[in-house]
């Protein structure tokens, strides 16, 4: 590999930490709309349906998950800095939608763009960490992206929430919001580098020790349409992992737009509803071991422990009473998603060329987040049709039914013990190249 794009979280840590800096200003991004902007669906706009409060989040979950398949390819193909500043170019416009939107509509709107932000600026910086640290240190720069990322998201809500109690639920809390979009934007043109290049060195380097020799150019010049059948059904570890993906993301949007109306009806106020909505994602921080553990005992066993922890956490929620103790759940779900959520991330990484692997993170996250969308739908149906607490079960039911899945079918993609190998590569269909 190239000296000049040696890999390593050590070696290369200050453009590290700047990312660090990225994925925690895109994660108070979304923070800022995790506790105010549900509860200004009823307080502000009379919306009382959850199905329609919930069609931000749908929005929001759509164009998300679309923007980290492409923006996966784009990257691959014209670099990872030009698209990250891309992302934060179409934030600029959401705080001043969120703070004179004439109607619930208006915010459904709103958070396309942040949709787009959160597709393209948080995929951009994952891929970037994790070609700064390597093979031997995917798991640690996974988890410390989701790490940094939904703390950022955990501080957001938080300090949103006391704005809007010390003042109101809008305009004020999107100052702040304004604040770190200009400031994200501004560090990732002047201070942001281009990583691509570190891909290169790797497959280069792939090269030079003969892990290629054997039909490995085939793997390298997959095209997209074959990177998105192989990451979605061929291979099944791979679609074990998309499906978990997919379901996990129920959680979060419960979180979202259930937990802050949820707690409300039960007296909280928006102050104490935003630690309890903050404590959740503020669990995540703990990616930076779990995805760690990752790399020391492989993927599947944090993976599988974390579906049934988060599951069990939500499912916890609606059988005590108490603010200690609805934190104390919160927590615990949040504890189980920084256990798989790293994990995930590392398994669609670990089965990827390093020439194609932003498209096929990519890939897992278009699924992983249709979660929100597909989730936001049938948490808001549930409430209407039936009642509140419903939502929760079935939230936990889906995780326990995820979580068996990945015990049953997927395969270990540990680097050096796994027993995951990637299906053949049909090579007999030379127009398909042309056709992509």
């Amino acid at each position: 590999m190239s000296g000049e794009y040696a890999q390593g979280i050590r070696r290369n840590w200050r453009q590290f930490l700047l990312q660090i800096m990225t994925v925690f200003a895109v994660g108070l991004t979304m923070g800022s709309q995790r506790n105010v902007v549900p509860i200004m669906g009823e307080e502000t706009f009379g919306v009382e349906s959850l199905l329609v409060i919930g069609s931000f989040v749908v929005s929001f979950g759509i164009v998300k998950a679309v923007l980290n398949l492409y923006s996966g390819k784009w990257a691959d193909s014209y670099g990872r800095k030009p698209i990250l500043i891309a992302g934060w170019v179409a934030a600029l416009p959401i705080p001043f939608i969120l703070i004179y939107a004439p109607s619930w509509s208006w915010i459904a709107v709103g958070n396309v763009l942040l949709g787009v932000n959160q597709g393209v600026a948080w995929s951009m910086s994952m891929i970037s960490k994790i070609e700064l640290a390597g093979p031997d240190e995917r798991g640690l720069a996974a988890g410390l992206d989701e790490a940094f990322g939904y703390t950022g998201v955990a501080a957001g809500a938080w300090f949103t929430g006391v704005i809007a109690a010390q003042y109101s639920l809008r305009p004020e809390p999107f100052y702040f919001l304004a604040a770190v979009i200009v400031v994200a934007m501004l560090i990732a043109i002047v201070l942001i580098e281009e990583t691509l290049p570190y891909a290169k060195a790797e497959a280069a380097g792939l090269e030079d020790d003969g892990v290629e020799a054997d039909g490995g150019k085939n793997e390298a010049d997959l095209t997209f349409t074959e990177i998105v059948k192989r990451a979605t059904y061929k291979d099944r570890t791979l679609f074990t992992a998309a499906q978990a993906g997919h379901v996990e993301n129920f959680v979060d949007t419960l979180v979202w737009i259930a937990f802050p109306i949820f707690l409300v009806t039960q007296g909280l106020g928006v102050a104490q509803v935003g630690v309890v909505v903050g404590v959740h994602s503020a669990a995540y921080f703990l990616q930076v071991y779990t995805g760690r553990l990752g790399d020391r005992v492989g993927r599947k066993p944090p993976i599988v422990v974390g579906f049934f922890l988060a599951g069990a956490g939500v499912l916890g929620m609606v059988l005590v009473e108490g603010y200690y103790l609805w934190i104390l759940f919160s927590a615990l779900s949040g504890v189980g998603m920084a256990l798989h959520y790293p994990n995930l991330i590392a398994v669609a990484s670990d089965a990827a060329h390093p020439l194609w692997r932003s498209t096929g993170l990519g890939v897992y996250r278009l699924w992983r987040d249709l979660g929100y969308a597909v989730g936001a739908v049938l948490i808001g149906l549930t409430v209407d049709v039936l009642f509140i607490e419903a939502a929760f079960y079935g939230t936990a039911i889906a995780m326990f039914l995820s979580g068996g899945l990945v015990v049953v079918w997927m395969e270990e993609t540990h680097p050096d013990f796994g027993t995951h190998e990637p299906p053949s590569v049909d090579l007999e269909k030379p127009e398909e190249a042309t056709q992509d």
